[in-house]
């Protein structure tokens, strides 16, 4: 178990930034490298053997665990009776860049392309080994995704998108 906590420390600081923009905010961002770095640790020996690259698996765990999580969570959920007041909700610094409120627009997949490519600094082919795709994927998920961004950020500067 040695060589999984070793990974683990080392590998968390990029892990929780990589959380963090697919998810949006620090606490959801831990919750979801400590759900995957569960799963991998437990089968730590198999990863390392059958992946060779364990960040890359583990980046794809959180991504495939991204999506999984908010496919569940777009379901309505029924409660019995109607809060009284809305819960307080603690404010993030970046919650109002034009930029960060861009980036959580997208779908998950382009979310995960965009951080992976420009905030982790992976090649397209290092983009599509960690996700399971193929580099045209990679590509043609970057080119939506920078259109939508493009789009968004112009928005939010002077009103108006010209796509």
């Amino acid at each position: 178990m040695d060589d999984f906590a070793e990974f683990a420390g080392s590998a968390m600081p990029g892990l929780l930034r990589y959380g963090h923009a697919l998810t949006g905010n620090p606490h959801d961002a831990a919750d979801l490298v400590q759900g995957v770095l569960e799963k991998v640790g437990s089968r730590w020996p198999a990863v390392v053997r059958r992946s060779g690259d364990p960040l890359a698996y583990t980046r794809r765990a959180m991504a495939n665990a991204h999506v999984s999580r908010w496919r569940r969570s777009r379901r309505e959920n029924l409660v019995a009776d109607v809060p009284d007041c809305p819960a307080a909700r603690a404010r993030y610094a970046f919650e109002d860049e034009p930029l960060w409120r861009a980036l959580r627009t997208l779908p998950p997949r382009q979310r995960a392309v965009i951080v992976l490519r420009y905030y982790e600094g992976l090649s397209e082919v290092e983009i599509a080994n960690t996700l399971g795709v193929t580099a045209g994927t990679v590509k043609s998920q970057a080119s939506k995704a920078m259109s939508a961004l493009r789009c968004a950020l112009a928005d939010a500067v002077d009103g108006r998108c010209e796509a």
